[in-house]
């Protein structure tokens, strides 16, 4: 399922008990949808909410064991209050539920069964969070009208949970075809054989990147040393033919610590990598970002 394209829209955040570390309800003005923000501190504040009585959809955010990767748990429910206090006693690894429903209360549990599998499946192609969800599950059965409204509602929960900081499902980087040549950035240091794109989130080492498999001696017990561990364990990095290959779009918070787990040492990013020409990422992105050579 591709993205939407994007357009103008007005989001309106509306703050219940007026704290904007706290609850928080958001809206696109013209349609019906709300997702609500529910820092797990709070989850008393909501469930004393009428909005919290309703058929939802709902996601649990948080850290997993490693304390680094991020994580979240899928699930719909008819009965929303409880459904959330049994995970709010069950569930250590969630710190905020983002809930969605209609103003209307127009949510049936088949919408409900139907936006969850879609979710599921969408969440885990996108990849950015590990989900906590034991299995995909199947495709429900849903006639065609509710299933033609699901989507629609999917579009606008899509749009609201990226705008609250939570972009389950926008992959890390562009589609396949659709990513310019002249935005690419290659490492090919020390046998490494690396594509990535430098984007508004940071840098993101593409699919099929190939990185050194043994990291140097003085790379040990450094930051991204600990990354590189963890993406092997995830099953992201793995070993083939003699290097470390990436089995997925891997979105890093800067271009150093992309290169660093590339060429498992610390490296600077912004040297390191070079577009097509050879041109630094340094110099195309911060000593000359005006240019667009």
């Amino acid at each position: 399922m591709s993205a939407p394209t994007p357009r103008p829209q007005t989001i309106q955040i509306f703050l219940p008990f007026g704290d904007p570390r706290g609850i928080r309800v958001a809206e696109i003005t013209t349609r019906i949808v709300q997702v609500i923000e529910v820092p797990r501190t709070t989850l008393t504040d909501f469930i004393a909410m009428p909005e919290s009585d309703q058929v939802a959809v709902y996601y649990l955010f948080g850290q997993g064991e490693d304390g680094a990767t991020p994580t979240v748990y899928i699930g719909q429910t008819g009965d929303l209050r409880k459904r959330l206090a049994k995970h709010n006693k069950e569930k250590d690894f969630w710190q905020r539920a983002l809930v969605l429903i209609s103003r209307t209360n127009s949510l049936t549990q088949t919408h409900a069964l139907f936006l969850e599998w879609l979710c599921i499946q969408e969440a885990k192609k996108a990849g950015r969070y590990t989900a906590e969800n034991g299995n995909d599950g199947s495709k429900p059965h849903t006639p065609a009208p509710l299933e033609a409204d699901c989507m629609e509602i999917f579009d606008t929960g899509r749009t609201l949970l990226a705008t609250l900081g939570y972009p389950l499902f926008e992959s890390v980087a562009k589609p396949v075809g659709q990513a310019d040549a002249s935005e690419l950035f290659y490492c090919k240091r020390g046998g490494t054989d690396a594509r990535g794109e430098y984007t508004s989130e940071g840098f993101v080492v593409l699919k099929g990147s190939r990185a050194r498999l043994q990291p140097l001696s003085a790379f040990e017990g450094h930051a991204f040393s600990k990354v590189r561990a963890s993406l092997i364990e995830q099953g992201k990095l793995q070993a083939e033919d003699g290097a470390l290959v990436f089995k997925d779009d891997v979105l890093f918070m800067s271009p150093s610590g992309a290169s660093s787990v590339v060429c498992g040492g610390a490296s600077n990013g912004w040297r390191e990598w070079r577009n097509a020409k050879g041109v630094t990422l340094d110099e195309l992105k911060r000593s000359n970002p005006a240019s667009e050579d």
